[in-house]
């Protein structure tokens, strides 16, 4: 079996499939555990494990669209969250995920949790019932963290109401003495300022853009080694990393698929390696720009 040193081990068995077989593998979900997102992972393991206390620690993790907060919390509850069940039936759930729901409303944040414990409750209900639900099941199943995506989606209630929910998820935090985790654009910084209480008890870990440095440089040659291609890119030098940078424009997504569409191409064509004039023929690959035109 031919090896291929410049990439990782996991990527040496497809190597030896078909060319399909590859491009196939390119598209696969996969975690590459940068710097940044290391930081973060480790910060969200402390929390998870912190003992109980009256005033527990809050995380509240920001970025731009399709720059992989989302990708980076669905790791963590894969790794943390599943739940399980002991021999006398009793449920565990360690970590619940939710996004916000798309109004700025208590009783649909208190659904959003209810469902995620597949459990028959009554949209109906007062809010103070659903609370007391909430309260009730997150105790039994022994629930350490809260995690919730899309939180500037808040910004769509009045002030009252983003008052109202930030306060349910401070109640939250206080009776249960579970960590909350916040994770949305940086609007979202917006909504802890409705109280100074709910700023002070956050801290603010910013996945901002990229800018073109050895971090980034580094950043490429962890997608390399992914990327089952025969030759090595190199895709970390100078050169290769200012292209990359300027057409992604230092966007996480926008590198990712820039470089699953150019290794794609790189199977194709034969050349099995990402070289400057595919990813010049690739600059169209913009997916925070909005509507694209592949022709352009």
């Amino acid at each position: 079996m031919i090896e291929y040193k410049h990439l990782h081990a996991d990527v040496q068995a497809v190597m030896q499939k078909t060319d399909n077989d590859r491009i196939r593998f390119i598209d696969e979900p996969r975690w590459i555990g940068y710097g940044r997102a290391k930081l973060i992972m480790e910060q969200l393991e402390l929390l998870l494990n912190v003992p109980k206390k009256t005033r527990m620690g809050n995380l509240l993790i920001i970025g731009d669209s399709n720059n992989g907060k989302t990708t980076l919390i669905e790791r963590f509850y894969d790794l943390h969250g599943k739940s399980t069940i002991d021999e006398g039936g009793k449920s565990y759930k360690p970590i619940i995920l939710i996004e916000a729901p798309p109004r700025t409303d208590e009783k649909a944040l208190y659904i959003a949790i209810l469902k995620k414990f597949f459990t028959t409750f009554r949209p109906t209900d007062s809010a103070d019932k659903l609370l007391n639900q909430v309260l009730h099941l997150m105790g039994e199943c022994q629930v350490k963290m809260l995690i919730i995506d899309e939180l500037h989606s808040f910004l769509t209630g009045t002030a009252v109401k983003q008052r109202i929910v930030m306060n349910v998820l401070k109640h939250l935090s206080n009776q249960l003495k579970i960590p909350i985790i916040g994770v949305g654009t940086k609007d979202a910084l917006m909504i802890l300022h409705t109280d100074p209480q709910h700023a002070s008890r956050f801290t603010v870990a910013d996945l901002s853009h990229w800018k073109l440095d050895n971090q980034f440089a580094s950043l490429l040659a962890s997608f390399e080694l992914f990327l089952p291609l025969k030759n090595p890119s190199l895709l970390k030098t100078k050169e290769m990393a200012q292209k990359i940078h300027s057409i992604s424009e230092g966007n996480l997504g926008n590198v990712h698929e820039l470089l699953k569409v150019c290794a794609k191409e790189a199977i194709k064509s034969g050349k099995e390696q990402i070289d400057a004039k595919i990813i010049n023929d690739n600059q169209w690959i913009t997916p925070t720009r909005g509507v694209r035109n592949l022709f352009n």
